[in-house]
């Protein structure tokens, strides 16, 4: 039951993720699945890994779905095993055997050792990074006309809730920044854990690396595409890999600008 994903390095100091791209299923778990294709397809994260596969940067695109393994959960919560974990959702049915979930946190354990060891090889040649952590949710969970309140769920949601002090700074720059991208003609509502703080994946990073670098959780609300058909407006989603691309040279600069080192680092 293996986790699907690639991993391709560029000498960079930057490290794009979609670590819930994917959708699909290891075939001996069919057996045992519950949801039908369209239920898992709404809460997973269509498109991002499309958004971040021509980055030059290092790049990690799952292809296997968050309802086998959810790599952006902690490993005791990444097999969704009661309702309240998946949204309401029964998962598993029948039961997953406990057989099952050890392989399928083999995988998970697996995934971090080579996210480790990505980590170490970029802090070997740069001393620092900056991981953008791509996702990105639903706005019309209710009804398909019936959109979540714009108070609560800006366009572009950038977790950083688990970074060390040193690196808010460079957050609300990031923030201000992608702000002032202009996408279909409008500028966009960006803003700082307001719907999400960051996962287990962010949390996992920064506990482990949180003084060498941080990571940006981008959650685009799915307003580039329709949650509950699964169209998507190419255009959109193609100015939003051009604003990401964008953002590359924005971030090289922010880490290696003297200035900008300095307050990043606290002085």
């Amino acid at each position: 039951m293996d986790l699907v994903y690639s991993l391709q390095r560029e000498q960079v100091p930057i490290i794009a993720t979609a670590v819930h791209q994917g959708h699909r299923l290891a075939v001996p778990l069919l057996d045992y699945m519950h949801l039908q294709e369209h239920e898992r397809f709404r809460e997973e994260d269509p498109y991002t890994g499309y958004m971040v596969e021509n980055l030059p940067v290092s790049r990690v695109i799952v292809d296997t779905s968050r309802f086998q393994t959810d790599l952006n959960r902690r490993r005791e919560q990444a097999i969704y095993r009661r309702p309240e974990d998946a949204w309401g959702l029964t998962v598993w049915k029948p039961v997953l055997p406990e057989l099952m979930v050890d392989r399928l946190l083999e995988g998970y354990d697996r995934f971090y050792v080579d996210i480790d060891q990505l980590l170490q090889w970029t802090l070997a040649l740069f001393g620092k990074f900056v991981v953008l952590d791509i996702h990105s949710y639903n706005h019309r969970r209710v009804h398909p006309n019936e959109a979540a309140s714009v108070g609560e769920n800006p366009e572009i949601n950038i977790g950083t809730g688990h970074n060390h002090e040193k690196w808010k700074s460079l957050g609300h720059c990031l923030t201000s920044f992608m702000g002032h991208c202009r996408i279909k003609g409008r500028f966009l509502d960006v803003r700082e854990n307001i719907k999400f703080k960051g996962g287990g994946f962010s949390e996992w990073i920064n506990r482990n690396y949180g003084e060498y670098g941080c990571v940006f959780s981008l959650e685009f609300k799915k307003t580039f595409m329709d949650e509950w058909t699964g169209w998507v407006d190419i255009a959109y989603l193609n100015q939003i890999r051009s604003m990401l691309a964008g953002c590359i040279p924005f971030l090289l600069h922010m880490l290696d600008t003297p200035i900008k080192s300095s307050f990043l680092h606290g002085h």
